[in-house]
């Protein structure tokens, strides 16, 4: 059963990592067949995690006091629905309807993952929880090459009407093939309410979280969107563009599963701020155009990201942990709502060379204020 809990879970964050990479290589037909402009692209794409950001804080209320078994197959329900619309949208705002609709939907696919895995696996939470995040990042790659290809086969609308019926597949797994808790574990009773204005209050916590938004922000705002329209500004046709990405969510893959080893060994803060760092030199050397070199690049030490939610369990007392992550998680979701849309705006009226370069200002930034937490000695 444990095996069956975490490979039905695993499926639902795949998709939401699918669902959210996907434009990157559709960029240049929705831009095509809707004529949209790349403000208009950036903005719709964005959506995706503002409504995902939005539901983040009620979603663990409803995830505490109904289980994971229920709330994410019925919010997954939801990015079905979300996707048909896409599929069928003849105009802009029934595409941002859609967008919008799917990021709601996939909201609980790794949160509601994360709540059950704390039950199923408390012992190994970490471990397994890495290997979610790995396994679940495949999406990326179907979202590339694989992708490219699918749509050429039977267009970008019956991609997205085909997948709202692999959603409701796996929704309805996960509703019938896993449990809340395993058997003779009791439903844990929730606490009381308060907390948020302690950890508002963590300014360690608030450094994480601005680096979250810089870093996390920055890496999903590329993956999922700027670093395929990117390279079909430089002239490369949809096959080229998806094996570029597949370099980009590849790497990425390979980030996620060695990110959690090499922090436990040499320390969260260090391995966040060296991963930074590199991420840093993949965005030159795109600026440079040199994708070969930056993608993978970017892919492998932009997932280290992922070490912002490690650390924010490490910062907040054990009662504030779910709060702590979800504060942290919101700002790196936040945050790349707001830069997808930024690059669109920057790249419309200043070009890519501004918009990337304001990206790395913003990270380095992060880094700058994140300093005082490199002396912080922590265990994961």
């Amino acid at each position: 059963m444990a095996a069956r809990v975490f490979l039905l879970f695993t499926l639902g964050y795949f998709l939401s990592y699918f669902y959210r990479s996907a434009n990157a290589v559709l960029a240049k037909d929705l831009s095509q067949d809707l004529g949209l402009g790349p403000a208009e692209l950036g903005f719709m794409t964005s959506l995706f995690y503002l409504s995902f950001a939005a539901v983040q804080l009620p979603l663990g209320s409803l995830l505490d006091r109904y289980g994971s078994r229920i709330i994410t197959p019925a919010l997954l329900l939801v990015a079905s629905l979300g996707s048909v619309v896409f599929g069928l949208a003849q105009g802009f705002p029934t595409l941002a309807l859609g967008r919008a609709l799917i990021g709601v939907g996939m909201a609980a696919a790794l949160m509601g993952s994360l709540k059950a895995f704390s039950l199923w696996f408390p012992r190994t939470y970490a471990t397994v929880s890495t290997l979610l995040v790995g396994l679940g990042a495949t999406g990326g790659l179907l979202a590339a090459t694989p992708l490219a290809l699918l749509k050429e086969a039977m267009g970008w609308r019956g991609v997205f009407l085909l997948g709202a019926g692999v959603v409701v597949l796996v929704a309805l797994l996960i509703y019938l093939g896993v449990r809340n808790t395993p058997p003779g574990v009791p439903w844990p009773k929730g606490g009381g309410g308060g907390g948020l204005r302690e950890v508002l209050g963590n300014s360690r916590l608030l450094r994480v979280a601005f680096l979250a938004l810089a870093f996390a922000g920055s890496f999903l705002a590329l993956q999922t969107l700027w670093a395929g329209a990117y390279a079909y500004a430089l002239g490369l046709e949809a096959v080229k563009v998806g094996n570029l990405l597949l370099l980009y969510s590849g790497g990425a893959v390979l980030g996620f599963l060695v990110s959690g080893y090499l922090a436990d060994r040499l320390g969260t803060a260090r391995v966040l701020v060296g991963a930074a760092l590199l991420f840093a030199l993949g965005l030159l050397l795109a600026l440079f155009k040199l994708l070969a070199l930056a993608y993978p690049l970017m892919g492998f030490f932009g997932a280290f990201n992922i070490l912002t939610l490690t650390q924010a369990r490490e910062l907040v007392p054990p009662h504030l942990v779910g709060r702590g992550t979800t504060l942290v998680n919101l700002f790196g979701i936040g945050g790349t709502f707001l830069l997808q849309w930024g690059v669109g705006v920057a790249v419309g009226t200043l070009g890519y060379a501004f918009a990337f370069g304001s990206l790395l200002g913003l990270l380095l930034l992060a880094l700058f204020l994140y300093r005082p937490l490199l002396g912080l000695r922590t265990s994961g």
